[in-house]
């Protein structure tokens, strides 16, 4: 038993830092590279969205194709190689141009699909389901803390530093994951399940329709959020990035809860924060100041810190060790759908609606797969415990 708990503990301390290092380099990248090319590089808010839905559609390529079909053995090499090739990526930024940038962002979103879904895997290879949802819930913790300590550290540097040399000083965090990749936990089955199958399984079905009602938002955020408030509220750089901050941080202490007490029944939980979606995403219209826009975004990290979290969980109730590397792959890859869609057309319609106008009608996606998750999935056991 003492065993257990020692190893358990291994892992949950292991688990955590290596998502902090790849996770907050990884929205670093997603987040600052838009920025790149609107002020440095001198890109429409067109152009910057379709630069961004590069990104996740090389991410997507890796998500459904790349990664389902290895197996656990060469699965973990590319996991430490593409690690590696972060490194790497960070200084081919520095040094891009109008030209580069779009290769060097199709890598790095191929790169990025090789390894989220790794760590949502391992997060769920407990002995028991208890312990695997207390990870997996400490898993979406540290992806928050991520999403706390990069946008702080690059909000600080932008005081000093241009959005090109951002990407030299996230090298050392890239190095720590890339160190670190080496030790992570892959599944120790014969066989694993890939292909279609993965799609009809009832943890997939529920995991992606429920993250739709806040990953549609959140795709657009994390394209033209800075880029809403700078241009909006006519803040400098830095105070403009730092926007992300009351967001990551609410998201946190919504996860950290979590994890703390895991919930057993999730219908009210994302009931209540689909509502909160709903409701931040008019807030953004209608937010008189800066201080007022900064509330509204906070109170959007509720639903960020709980909504994704409680999918995975879906996930790890409706599949076995064998399955849960093609699931968790496929939902990843339907994450990336979005994110490379949702950016390019949000950057189509705000060039006539404007961007304030265009972050409020995405509460149309949200409420109709909102109705179309609850009368599917309300009675259902995966949502009961």
């Amino acid at each position: 038993m003492a065993e257990n708990k020692s190893s358990l503990i291994y892992a949950a301390i292991f688990l955590v830092l290596i998502t902090l290092s790849d996770r907050a380099t990884n929205n670093m990248v997603t987040t600052t590279v838009p920025l790149l090319g609107k002020y440095v590089l001198h890109f429409s808010n067109t152009v910057v969205g379709l630069l961004s839905t590069v990104i996740f559609a090389f991410t997507f390529v890796a998500t459904s194709y790349i990664n389902p079909s290895l197996n656990a053995i060469t699965r973990k090499r590319v996991f430490i190689i593409s690690n590696g090739f972060i490194v790497l990526s960070l200084l081919l930024y520095y040094y891009s141009n109008v030209f580069t940038i779009w290769i060097i962002s199709a890598l790095a979103g191929l790169i990025f699909g090789l390894v989220m879904p790794n760590l949502i895997t391992a997060a769920s290879l407990a002995n028991d389901q208890k312990s695997a949802e207390r990870l997996l819930a400490l898993y979406s913790t540290s992806l928050s803390l991520s999403l706390i300590i990069g946008p702080a550290l690059e909000t600080y540097l932008l005081t000093r530093v241009g959005y090109r040399e951002i990407f030299l000083w996230f090298i050392p965090l890239a190095m720590v994951a890339f160190i670190l990749s080496t030790k992570l936990k892959f599944p120790e089955v014969k066989r694993e399940s890939k292909g279609i199958s993965a799609l009809k399984n009832k943890g997939f079905i529920s995991s992606i329709l429920s993250i739709t009602t806040y990953n549609v938002p959140f795709a657009a955020f994390t394209t033209f959020l800075a880029i809403l408030a700078k241009e909006r509220f006519n803040v400098p750089d830095f105070e403009a990035y730092s926007v992300f901050l009351p967001f990551f941080t609410i998201s946190f202490l919504t996860r950290l809860s979590m994890t703390i007490r895991p919930f057993s029944d999730l219908r009210m939980p994302l009931a209540i924060s689909i509502g909160i979606t709903i409701a931040g995403l008019l807030g953004i219209l209608y937010a008189p100041s800066y201080t007022a826009f900064l509330l509204v975004i906070a109170l959007l990290g509720i639903p960020h810190g709980s909504i994704f979290p409680m999918s995975t969980i879906m996930i790890s109730r409706a599949t076995t060790i064998a399955e849960r590397n093609a699931v968790n792959s496929y939902f990843l890859a339907y994450n990336n759908v979005l994110f490379l869609a949702v950016p390019a057309v949000v950057g189509f319609v705000s060039t006539y609606l404007g961007l304030s106008l265009t972050m409020t009608l995405l509460v149309l996606p949200v409420l109709v797969t909102a109705i179309t998750f609850f009368k599917m999935f309300w009675r259902d056991k995966i949502l009961r415990g």
